[in-house]
């Protein structure tokens, strides 16, 4: 019979050599070590974002948004009153102070309003303001995405670590090509609507992050989706502005 340290050390088969893509896009296959940094991978944490370099994830904002998914927390700085409810206009005034364009502010609003209010409205009826209820937020989630979301909000450690083992060739981030193949690898069928979405929000998060040496670093990204480096990037941009007006 098995002992527990002989199933920790299974070796688990993760690809088929006649299948070419089971090779070429690896999951996330933890070795005993990583288990034990991060243990239950594969189950999803209600308020955490935690990955195997950051297994606490972010503690000081997990502790004041305990209350809140992770998928909530994403959008805590764009519901800026913290009342729940987003409008159209909190989210061009959070993008203008992400230090995007009138143009891609304005343009980002339409695209997230215009799809994702609906989903979240708390009845049948469409809001006549277009506004995104963060309590039913979960129900604005697409398809063709990363998976690391869950259909309930959760942050899946596993996902997340599968969606960098697999497209990122063994760097610590993603190039834009590798974000190209990432797109074409996440498509389901028949998901227009996913394909546009995800797309929309791997650019954005390109563009706001923008970094010097063309990879988007993994633990950047694991903050964008727990929202906790909207906050820090705004404040940046904010000190950036008034350096340049003085």
């Amino acid at each position: 019979m098995a002992t527990e340290a002989q199933r920790q050390n299974v070796v688990v088969q993760t690809a088929v050599p006649e299948v070419r893509v089971t090779m070429t896009r690896p999951p996330f296959n933890p070795v005993p070590a990583q288990r034990k940094h991060l243990p239950n991978a594969g189950t999803a944490r209600a308020n955490r974002a935690p990955t195997t370099s950051t297994p606490e994830g972010t503690p000081e904002w997990a502790a004041e948004h305990a209350h809140q998914t992770v998928l909530q927390q994403h959008c805590a700085f764009f519901d800026a009153d913290g009342d729940g409810i987003i409008w159209p206009l909190d989210t061009f005034r959070a993008f203008r102070a992400l230090g995007f364009g009138l143009f891609l502010s304005a343009l980002s609003m339409l695209i997230i309003h215009l799809n994702f209010s609906y989903p979240t409205c708390p009845s049948i009826l469409p809001d006549p303001f277009f506004r995104l209820f963060v309590e039913n937020i979960h129900k604005a989630k697409h398809g063709s995405d990363t998976g690391t979301y869950d259909n309930e909000g959760r942050f899946v450690p596993q996902k997340f670590e599968d969606f960098f083992n697999k497209y990122s060739n063994g760097k610590d981030g993603l190039t834009k090509t590798d974000l190209w193949e990432a797109l074409k690898g996440q498509r389901v069928i028949m998901d227009p609507i996913g394909w546009g979405g995800a797309a929309f929000e791997w650019t954005a998060t390109y563009l706001l992050l923008w970094p010097e040496d063309g990879v988007l670093k993994r633990e950047d990204v694991r903050r964008v989706y727990d929202g906790s480096i909207f906050h820090e990037i705004a404040m940046k941009r904010a000190r950036t502005r008034k350096t340049k007006a003085a």
